[in-house]
């Protein structure tokens, strides 16, 4: 870190020397225009307008003869950089399988649609704009994706009901968290990108956080409805009673953990959270070594136990970002200040009294 010292020009003017070394390795001398950025946070950052660190809005890929499967891959990948155009070339015209490709990608991906489309190109265009997008509700809308698969699988584990369209409800929240992750990478290298979006950068990354572990939520409940699905009857009584008790708690775990990044619940919401993880714990462990020595319980309830575990974790590891938070905000000390305050006496009056 280099220090420079702000001094006024004609006008009143603030000015502050560059450094030689930076100024030359991204080409800026005398004349040219740089990019202001002045954040909510309060940072001011100059960048020029050909920076290595901003990427690429528009890229041209070769499909060729490519695997339908590889062109969806490459798509993907692109979002998640955050380009915002795609040209597909194919020389010798697109298969009906690279289209269906395509396609699958267009639907399943907020705001891509092809744009134009000839016999040998196709350009896919994200029309997302970030000054309309909230990165804090859409963790929301996860949170609500998640929690509700999370629930109905474990029905249809405990109590037998038909198993729902797991896959598809789980392409819904790997499309909301898609669309998060690509604000994340694009926030990376474009600065006006986390002033669009209304966030400072340790807001951004906690969310997208968040939302990483929340995916996972989903998947574990997918893979819990698909093990509901396969099951040879319904499991014991006693057995079912843990497991819809173990499910009570985890769904609260996740939920109060992420009620505490979006602001809806305070520090102890946190604390608490963890102590729950914990409980969980060891009656996961416990209700695991039941199923064990019991020997006629169905080998698949172990596989949706291990799932149920992971999905306290990740809700528990949303809860530790959580006390995290609440360190670097001050919370924690303002907390037992506040407690401090209120067991002392604020006279000698009150106390005589």
């Amino acid at each position: 870190m280099e220090t420079r010292k702000v001094q006024t020009v004609g006008g009143g003017t603030y000015t502050v020397s560059l450094p030689k070394a930076w100024a030359e390795s991204e080409n800026c001398t005398a004349g040219t225009t740089v990019n202001l950025h002045t954040h909510i946070d309060g940072l001011l950052v100059i960048q020029t307008p050909e920076s290595r660190t901003a990427p690429r809005n528009h890229v041209t890929l070769e499909a060729g003869n490519d695997d339908p499967a590889e062109i969806e891959q490459l798509l993907r990948a692109a979002y998640a950089a955050g380009v915002e155009s795609v040209v597909l070339e194919a020389p010798d015209s697109f298969t009906d399988k690279q289209h269906r490709a395509i396609e699958r990608v267009t639907r399943n991906l907020t705001g891509v649609t092809v744009a134009e489309e000839t016999e040998s190109q196709v350009t896919v265009q994200t029309l997302l704009d970030a000054r309309e997008v909230s990165v804090r509700q859409s963790v929301r809308q996860l949170q609500f994706v998640a929690l509700s698969m999370h629930r109905d699988a474990m029905a249809a584990l405990t109590t037998g009901t038909t198993g729902d369209r797991w896959a598809d409800r789980d392409d819904q929240a790997d499309r909301l968290y898609a669309m998060i992750d690509r604000y994340f990478e694009r926030s990376l290298g474009r600065l006006d990108e986390i002033d669009a979006l209304g966030l400072t950068r340790p807001e951004l990354f906690t969310l997208w956080g968040t939302a990483n572990d929340l995916e996972r939520v989903a998947d574990h409940a997918e893979r819990i409805g698909t093990v509901a699905d396969q099951l040879n009857g319904q499991p014991d009584g006693p057995i079912v009673t843990a497991l819809a008790d173990i499910a009570q708690d985890i769904h609260t775990i996740v939920k109060d953990a992420v009620s505490v990044i979006i602001g809806d619940a305070c520090v102890d919401t946190a604390r608490q959270t963890l102590a729950t993880r914990r409980d969980v714990r060891e009656r996961i462990t416990s209700l695991d070594r039941q199923l064990f020595e019991s020997g006629d319980a169905d080998y698949r309830l172990t596989r949706a136990l291990d799932s149920l575990a992971r999905t306290a974790e990740h809700g528990g590891n949303i809860a530790e970002v959580g006390l995290r938070m609440a360190v670097r905000d001050g919370a924690l000390t303002a907390d037992k200040a506040d407690t401090d305050e209120a067991n002392t006496p604020s006279s000698t009056a009150e106390t005589e009294s």
